[in-house]
């Protein structure tokens, strides 16, 4: 049986908020460790039936980076669920949202650089 590893390094300022994010993979063929601004990581508890999250992001990610990560997020979740489960009219929803979540985010942010 095979076994690959991921590894999260994450860098605290001094008051806790997140400096750095760095993961590597044992499977990859990039050697060194890959920067990231943001993160969220889900596990499937079965016994509980509950989902446990570590979402992380550093001080210096921008909103408009943020709304791009959630976005590019959601429709990757869609993908992910289309391809367990073929629930194709869910899968529009979700991106249907994502899109619906995306423009209005566009939106917001052309009002606050006008003004």
């Amino acid at each position: 049986m095979a076994k690959s590893n991921i590894n999260i390094d994450v860098v605290l300022d001094d008051d806790r908020m997140v400096d750095s994010i760095e993961w590597r993979a044992s499977d990859s063929t990039i050697q060194n460790a890959q920067k990231a601004k943001a993160m969220m990581l889900s596990f499937w508890d079965n016994a509980d039936k509950t989902a446990l999250r570590i979402d992380l992001w550093t001080k210096d990610m921008m909103v408009d980076e943020m709304a791009d990560f959630f976005y590019q997020t959601f429709m990757t979740m869609a993908d992910t669920y289309n391809r367990a489960t073929k629930h194709t009219e869910l899968v529009e929803d979700m991106k249907k949202f994502a899109h619906d979540f995306y423009d209005k985010f566009r939106k917001e942010q052309m009002k606050e650089n006008k003004a």
